[in-house]
């Protein structure tokens, strides 16, 4: 008997679907102000309506089973239209109320069914509501998914485009900023970092990071590099920049020097290259291009600058490793202690006297002198160029080495 008297109640509305539509399409308007003309038109919405009431109805008679594929469908299509999710959610709230509404009071005018029958049929409309609803969100979700993966795509072939140097029109690199998010003119900064291993992101998660400190940024994975073009709207983002990559790089990273124009962003990536390679291989050394003159230019010419190491470094490197590492480990902290023989003894934890007695090993067995300004020079450039060649695995024994600073 209920199935019966419900199967009537939804046929009677069933009847008026068309007009009960156009009633649920202006109560959302009436209540809902974010949806706009010029966003869902007129007739769509009293259709989206006219959807929902009829596939309500059907099931509720018992005629079909719920179709929820049409309420992904409309979810889908107001992802696509830019109403966002909350603003969607809001409507459908308005309609189930009134559709609920629109059950009772027919249900009183009529007589179909009494009272005792409309709390089964309560709980009958709730479940429906809820799978269309649920329908409808999950169908929004995978259109907004689906547009991000494409608009990431196009991200990154325009990326990949200017990093190659190809040939872009003046309409085509305005539309590629636009894409990006960031100017026509710069300046920019390209980024190039070793990957771990293919396939597997240098710097994850490196935009957000950036865009965090108000820095605009698109990226680019290759199999043996992660890219980045990074827009530099302040003389400070390029320190910001760099702190970021030291916090979170695995491997060598470079940074090229500035530039106006997204045009020049191959010939940028070629110099954020030469500043990757004049990184210490075997660290997560950041070079910054202009603020490294040095590395870049033992990096610059790699097969010139591995045969000068040889030649400048040759004796050094022939000693047993213990010796060879304790020297050139020795040279590369007095360097970077400025050419100080305390600061360096501070960073060893040895004797200052200790150090300047292994830096008279390196200047007799390269024959350079180390107050001399050209030989300052040449055991700088061999050290780097040694320091950017990956170790291979030592075949020496891993005992005692015999180290000494006798």
């Amino acid at each position: 008997m209920v199935d019966k008297q419900v199967n009537a109640l939804a046929t009677a509305l069933l009847e008026r679907v068309g007009e009960l539509a156009k009633e649920m399409a202006a109560r959302v308007r009436a209540l809902s102000r974010d949806y706009h003309y010029d966003v869902v038109p007129e007739e769509e919405l009293e259709e989206a309506c006219r959807i929902h009431l009829g596939n309500a109805l059907r099931a509720l008679s018992g005629q079909v089973p719920l179709d929820t594929e049409a309420a992904a469908r409309i979810g889908r299509r107001r992802a696509l239209q830019n109403v966002p999710l909350p603003t969607v959610m809001t409507a459908y709230r308005i309609g189930v109320k009134y559709f609920w509404e629109t059950v009772v009071a027919e249900a009183r005018t009529t007589s179909l069914v009494g009272s005792d029958v409309l709390v089964a049929v309560a709980s009958a409309v709730s479940e429906l509501q809820d799978s269309i609803t649920e329908a409808m969100v999950s169908g929004y979700h995978d259109a907004v998914a689906q547009r991000l993966v494409a608009g990431e795509h196009e991200r990154s072939a325009l990326v990949e485009a200017l990093l190659e140097g190809r040939s872009m029109g003046t309409d085509a690199v305005w539309s590629a900023a636009e894409v990006l998010g960031v100017p026509r003119d710069g300046p920019f900064a390209v980024v190039a970092a070793e990957v771990p291993q293919i396939g597997r992101q240098a710097l994850p998660e490196v935009a957000a990071l950036l865009s965090r400190r108000g820095i605009r940024s698109a990226w680019r994975l290759r199999p043996d590099l992660q890219l980045g073009l990074v827009y530099l709207r302040t003389s400070r983002d390029l320190e910001d920049l760099a702190e970021v990559l030291r916090h979170h790089a695995e491997r060598r990273v470079g940074v090229s020097p500035s530039y106006d124009d997204l045009c020049r962003t191959g010939d940028a990536l070629r110099f954020a290259k030469v500043a990757m390679r004049g990184g210490d291989a075997d660290s997560d050394t950041v070079t910054v291009f202009d603020d490294s003159p040095v590395a870049v230019s033992a990096a610059g010419a790699p097969d010139i600058m591995a045969r000068v190491a040889t030649n400048v470094l040759g004796p050094i490197e022939a000693l047993p490793v213990g010796d060879r590492e304790l020297l050139l480990d020795t040279l590369e902290v007095w360097f970077g202690c400025g050419g100080s023989a305390e600061e360096a003894a501070k960073h060893l934890y040895v004797h200052p006297n200790t150090v300047r007695m292994r830096l008279r090993r390196i200047a007799e067995r390269t024959g350079r002198s180390l107050t001399d300004p050209r030989g300052i020079t040449e055991l700088s450039l061999a050290l780097h160029a040694v320091r950017q060649t990956p170790k291979p695995p030592s075949s020496e024994s891993t005992g005692p080495t015999g180290t000494t600073d006798s």
